[in-house]
């Protein structure tokens, strides 16, 4: 593989574009279902995204295994683009991970196999990066919780299966638990494991 392939496409600017996308994550975060726009995004192989590059790149390092799904996996080039611009180790093994990316979410495996957190040591958990083709689909999440002031609605597609069945499992794992990152063209969006989802519409 050329080593051109592995490393054009990142950041612009790797620390002022990281900051504003950190901002943005961490925004979305605090207030689950509001959708942040990312303003700078990477030009990744695919089959990455660009707001999911830009989220890999903000979050993840040589500090934070991460956990990929074969769609992702079976492409050498994201997989050299990810290696090079983090240095995250790729783990195989999802109750190791501490971040996980699907570029395929409706093929993910069920949310109890990644790692939950323990009750001394909560933030020992996984966070999901869902690569979503968009937040705005005719089926909506109604969400409440801490950060929502009464209900807030999201409407990423696609979805895990039996998503908001494995969420509400997730809920009950408290203070252990999943947190998960939309990443979509419109932005991204969250979900802590506070949030509740209360409903799903359309």
């Amino acid at each position: 593989m050329p080593i051109s392939l592995a490393i054009d496409g990142a950041f612009r600017d790797s620390v002022l574009d990281a900051q504003s996308a950190f901002r943005a994550i961490m925004a979305a975060m605090a207030e689950p279902g509001r959708v942040i726009p990312l303003a700078s995004q990477p030009c990744p192989p695919a089959p990455l995204s660009p707001s999911a590059a830009a989220t890999v790149l903000t979050l993840c390092d040589h500090d934070t295994p991460l956990w990929i799904d074969p769609a992702i996996a079976g492409s050498a080039q994201a997989k050299a683009w990810i290696a090079f611009h983090t240095g995250a180790p790729i783990t195989a093994n999802p109750i190791e991970a501490h971040f996980a990316l699907a570029a395929h979410p409706g093929d993910l495996i069920a949310l109890e196999n990644f790692a939950q957190g323990t009750q001394d040591y909560p933030d020992r958990s996984t966070t999901l990066i869902l690569q979503v083709e968009t937040l705005q689909a005719a089926r909506s999440l109604s969400l409440q919780g801490p950060g929502i002031e009464t209900v807030a609605r999201v409407a990423p597609h696609p979805l895990p299966r039996h998503f908001a069945e494995q969420w509400g499992q997730n809920n009950r794992r408290f203070p252990r638990g999943l947190d998960v990152v939309f990443a979509a063209p419109e932005g991204v969006a969250c979900l802590a494991r506070t949030t509740r989802i209360i409903g799903v519409e359309g």
